[in-house]
């Protein structure tokens, strides 16, 4: 079999040279000595083993991906481009699911560390809160992706530009009386929303109303109990954004519960335009996350936290996918 230090000898370079350029998970080189190798391996027939590789790295060419639910949409969804595009680069992406939940977060982590992870990609950041890497591997590589506790390096959409895309929509469509159901405080994602929502309206020239605000999670059931306090009330706003799509299809069990119809009632916009929102007996009007964008920067910033390259965010921008649930003001 022939070997990395045939390689390295034939050519007249090291043996880390060789392994560098015959990475696939690493950016293909583009010089004469990276060409060289290329040629000599191909003459000499090298075959990379992966599993010598991922010895040699003291690994196993796999990635652990943390999420709060693999029932949300959402999760499942990011997970499937993470992995997607992990094997792409020679990778094997595996999951664990913490509940939202920290202490079953550590646990977790701990648990993809002792199995040899090269690296991290979390989705269950909150803000100011560090990773929860503990003392199984302080040094592990890790990287953030659709949240971000604002110091580690982050793969996010912009949110807030995409709340204030969907807020602006609502008051182009002439509404003024515009609530807001909200998600957990600890999530920059719903932080980054909420601030674009008031973003737009102080835009227009419109004062917030706090009175117009609530909920306090990313469930169907936290959307269904915000939607009927902000919809069970005599002066109960023309329109809602959501701030996700699950929020959304609560508030839409709400204001049918209350006789309520949309758009007629009601316009309601949410945020991700996972699967199913397009084929609601009303389809939703939402704010459509690029996730392939998103895995795609968190791998490359998982590349780059092992190198010791300074933490930086990756912000990848959304689309507003108008539908049927709003409508202009009647």
């Amino acid at each position: 079999m022939v070997t990395i230090v045939d390689v390295a000898r034939a050519a007249g370079v090291s043996k880390s040279t060789v392994s560098r350029v015959l990475d696939e998970r690493l950016p293909r080189a583009q010089n004469p000595t990276a060409e060289r190798v290329r040629k000599v391996a191909a003459e000499l027939g090298y075959v990379r083993d992966p599993l010598a590789s991922g010895l040699r790295r003291v690994g196993t060419s796999t990635i652990g991906v943390v999420v709060p639910h693999l029932t949300d949409t959402v999760m499942a969804m990011l997970y499937e481009e993470i992995a997607a595009a992990a094997a792409s680069r020679g990778l094997f992406a595996v999951v664990a699911s913490t509940d939202d939940n920290p202490d079953i977060e550590r646990v977790a982590v701990e648990s993809l560390v002792r199995r040899r992870v090269d690296g991290l990609i979390l989705t269950t950041a909150r803000i100011n809160t560090p990773i929860p890497l503990g003392r199984a591997n302080p040094s592990l590589p890790h990287v953030l992706a659709l949240r971000t506790n604002d110091t580690s390096s982050a793969s996010i959409g912009d949110d807030r530009l995409g709340a204030h895309l969907a807020t602006r929509h609502l008051l182009d469509l002439g509404h003024r009386h515009i609530g807001l159901v909200c998600g957990p405080p600890y999530a920059s994602s719903a932080r980054d929303r909420e601030a674009g929502y008031r973003d737009a309206l102080t835009e227009a020239g419109l004062a917030v109303d706090e009175s117009l605000l609530a909920g306090d999670s990313f469930s169907m059931q936290a959307g269904e109990v915000a939607g009927r306090t902000l919809l069970d009330r005599t002066d109960r706003p023309t329109a809602l954004f959501a701030v996700n799509d699950n929020t959304a299809i609560g508030v839409m069990a709400a204001a049918h519960a209350l006789g309520l119809r949309i758009p007629d009632d009601l316009s309601l916009v949410g945020y991700n335009d996972i699967p199913i929102v397009s084929r609601l007996p009303v389809p939703l009007t939402t704010v459509r996350v690029p996730f392939p964008q998103i895995a795609a920067n968190a791998l490359e910033l998982l590349r780059e936290a092992g190198n010791d390259t300074p933490p930086r965010t990756l912000i990848a921008a959304p689309t507003l996918i108008p539908r049927k649930s709003a409508t202009p003001r009647r």
